[in-house]
């Protein structure tokens, strides 16, 4: 029997109705994982490294490093389980801040457990040049990795093999605070910026003055490290808003008037906002 154009009989339209529900589940699901793609949910995914330590056997490794904390890295969120790291992962400073889980498992007096350690500083020769990744860790994170009690014989062993993998960051509640650079001025500003928990690696960030339009920023650029800058050209007006979007989800922040009228090089100001 003939069928009539644009028709379809029942069995074929059934199975074209399944497969385009299917299609639409499919493809709203991508989209779904697409916009909320964060580190907080996805599965944890191990890699091998090589492993070595600096500093101090109790220590925070070096007084800051290269991505410009100072000596925040011995204080609490971070508590010394920081780390250096190898180009691959370093990427020029944009990993600085991003949290991985480590673990050690060949060594007798490797505990097995993962620790949560933060990059800090950058190791630019050796075993982290030559290593596809490379963890240059702190005298204390290194030996976090041990059973209890034998932290200095896995600290003997010098060099290990370990398995990372990226998480995200966790810092107690901590909001994003902003350090500003002490060579800052009224035509110039420059700020470590601190905390970013969860996915908030940063991918850019822009500053507002209290003399624009509410819809002009200025972006910043990376200067260093953890650091980023802002030279205009001109005086800037405060109070400050600076916009923060992460590179792994794409969320966006905003840190309303966090840098007050009457600002000071050196001083450290505190947001209301984070990624958690």
């Amino acid at each position: 029997m003939a069928t009539n154009a644009g028709h379809l009989p029942k069995s074929q339209c059934l199975l074209f109705t399944s497969s385009l529900v299917l299609f639409c589940l499919f493809n709203s699901c991508l989209a779904f994982r697409h916009k909320h793609l964060n580190l907080s949910t996805r599965a944890l995914h191990w890699s091998s490294a090589g492993a070595t330590w600096y500093g101090s056997p109790d220590g925070a490794g070096s007084d800051g490093g290269a991505c410009g904390y100072g000596n925040l890295v011995s204080q609490a969120p971070f508590s010394s389980l920081v780390t250096g790291i190898g180009p691959s992962l370093y990427k020029s400073g944009k990993e600085c801040g991003a949290c991985y889980q480590i673990k050690c498992t060949k060594h007798p007096s490797c505990s097995r457990r993962p620790v949560r350690v933060v990059i800090t500083d950058f190791c630019p020769g050796g075993m982290c040049l030559s290593d596809s990744a490379h963890f240059d860790l702190s005298g204390t994170a290194f030996g976090a990795m041990a059973i209890p009690g034998q932290e200095d014989r896995l600290r003997d062993a010098g060099v290990l093999q370990i398995r990372f993998a990226r998480v995200a960051c966790d810092y107690s509640g901590k909001n994003i605070a902003f350090h500003v650079d002490l060579g800052s001025n009224p035509n110039y500003f420059a700020a470590v910026i601190e905390f970013e928990e969860g996915d908030g690696d940063l991918n850019r960030v822009d500053l507002q003055q209290a003399s624009g339009e509410p819809d002009e920023w200025w972006e910043m650029n990376q200067s260093w490290g953890a650091v980023w800058q802002l030279n205009p050209g001109s005086e800037l007006h405060p109070p400050f808003s600076i916009r923060l979007t992460s590179q792994y989800s794409g969320q966006t922040l905003v840190a309303k008037h966090v840098i007050p009228k009457g600002w000071q090089p050196g001083r450290t100001y505190r947001s209301v906002v984070n990624y958690l």
